[in-house]
């Protein structure tokens, strides 16, 4: 019976992201929370009535066949064991770090604050970036490059053996071989970022009057928020989102909310960092401080980006999810002196809090908490997790070097002799989707196309058509420093995307 549960499980999930974007999926959600209030049904056995209700339906061929051999989960998120024992091996490595610096600095991973600890900072909660704490001796958990050197050590242990050269003379840092698209499939994925498309943010390479398109496109998004449907917020999204629009726009996009259970469990996230410290919160102060402090942009919201990164540190909802997969979280269980309760910690890429909080800073903080946690579980596979996924981080790094292999040949063989491997330098701006390497606006606008795409692949596209941009000016480079400083000048974010799909060569 609980084989058969899993499956139905893996079945329903199954479907739901086939269905997920449309108009359909939108539908069936609202029909779903309306439901959940209804006292005839029941949670406990929402499994079973499913069933049942398949069955009485004749649609019995989505239920697994009896006896069907369930895949252990781990294999389910992700079929490659060279994959999956790479990412373990990380893992290990983030928490051998971790605890060697606790270790060095005498301090716990976790710790119960003491109870004048816990007063004073609920007190100071909206002033948290007030304190200045000594924290040079804190270092990061692993720097970018450390990463990168992780994925460029993946082999396929079947193709050890094999005659087949093309994977021997691969120019690039990736040896292995993933499917991923090319240009032509891209252009077909993506029809919106054709040239003929209006987009928002640009105000050339198109064929649309951009004072005409702004004003049509600002007045169809106010009707799709005030029609509150995902599916065409998403679909909306593809062509940008106005500033003021956005944070609803996105929120739709991800079905977050702000109902009273959802400001229960912010208020119990927060609870959470006031109760308990961790390592990786003076990690988080430390990333925060040095992107906030100095930035026109982030200074006044210094406090929230603190609160929101702590509190999605904090949620095992988001822990759950990885659960025994290729892309799970390192965690840490306080427990009481009775042992009788536990409190599971969150301890997460420290990086990345300030890649995720940083997009948010336009909405309520239990609204911003849950949607920074509904986009991360959606992708930790490709900011710090080893997957063969089409998002995932391996995944992205092949395709900007194939793009540019295929259609920039000469350009990446000339980066490679000169010892500026093109990935060398890209790798920072996939990581980070380009946070911190972008303004403010350009970042949102490329993030608006990522949601409404639900794929990453435009961050890859985006950091090849930088070189592309580039091209004639890198081909004069010798160096890899020199590489660096030509291609640190992006331009604007959406006029490349649609750059991109040509990349410099007509079709």
């Amino acid at each position: 019976m609980m084989d058969e549960s899993a499956e139905l499980a893996v079945s329903i999930t199954q479907i739901v992201q086939r269905l997920k974007g449309t108009h359909l999926h939108s539908q069936l959600e609202k029909q779903a929370k309306e439901c959940l209030h209804k006292p005839e049904i029941k949670l406990e056995t929402l499994k079973d009535d499913v069933r049942r209700l398949l069955k009485a339906s004749g649609m019995t061929w989505l239920l697994p066949p009896p006896g069907h051999p369930r895949a252990p989960p781990e294999h389910t998120k992700e079929p490659l064991e060279y994959m999956r024992k790479a990412q373990v091996n990380w893992e290990k490595r983030i928490l051998k770090s971790l605890n060697s610096m606790c270790t060095e600095l005498g301090i716990p991973l976790a710790r119960k604050r003491p109870v004048p600890d816990q007063k004073e900072l609920t007190n100071k909660w909206n002033e948290m970036g007030t304190d200045e704490p000594d924290l040079s001796k804190f270092r990061p958990v692993y720097a970018p490059k450390d990463f990168l050197e992780v994925l460029v050590g993946l082999r396929n242990p079947n193709n050890e053996r094999s005659e087949d050269l093309t994977v021997r003379s691969h120019w690039g840092l990736i040896q292995v071989s993933l499917n991923v698209r090319d240009i032509p499939q891209m252009r077909e994925m993506y029809p919106e970022l054709g040239l003929t498309y209006g987009q928002l943010g640009i105000d050339d390479h198109t064929h649309v009057p951009p004072d005409l398109f702004e004003s049509e496109h600002i007045h169809i998004g106010k009707k799709v928020v005030s029609e509150q449907d995902s599916a065409a917020a998403q679909q909306y999204s593809k062509q940008g989102c106005p500033t003021g629009l956005r944070a609803q726009l996105w929120s739709l996009i991800l079905n977050t909310t702000n109902d009273p259970e959802d400001i229960t469990h912010y208020e119990q996230l927060k609870a959470r960092v006031i109760n308990h410290d961790l390592l990786v919160d003076n990690l988080i102060y430390k990333d925060v401080k040095l992107t906030t402090s100095n930035d026109d942009y982030y200074f006044v919201f210094e406090d929230y980006l603190y609160q929101v990164s702590e509190c999605m540190f904090r949620d095992e909802a988001e822990t759950s999810r990885g659960g025994k997969s290729a892309s799970s979280s390192v965690s840490q269980s306080i427990r009481s002196p009775s042992k009788s309760s536990s409190s599971r910690c969150t301890i997460s890429s420290p990086s990345a809090a300030v890649q995720w909080a940083e997009l948010h800073f336009a909405l309520s903080p239990s609204t911003a908490c849950s949607l920074a946690v509904g986009t991360v579980a959606g992708s930790r596979t490709w900011s710090y997790g080893l997957s063969s996924t089409s998002g995932g981080i391996v995944s992205l790094c092949l395709q900007f070097e194939r793009l540019l292999q295929t259609h920039l040949p000469q350009l990446f063989y000339h980066l490679r002799e000169t010892g500026a491997q093109p990935l060398r330098i890209a790798f920072k701006w996939i990581v980070r989707a380009f946070s911190g390497y972008l303004s403010t606006d350009q970042l949102l606008l490329l993030w608006d196309r990522i949601l409404g795409y639900d794929s990453l692949e435009i961050v890859a596209v985006l950091a090849a058509a930088v070189f592309a941009f580039r091209a004639e000016n890198l081909m004069e480079v010798t160096s890899l420093a020199s590489a660096e400083v030509v291609t640190c000048l992006c331009v604007c974010v959406c006029a490349k995307i649609v750059d991109t799909y040509n990349l410099g060569i007509p079709k």
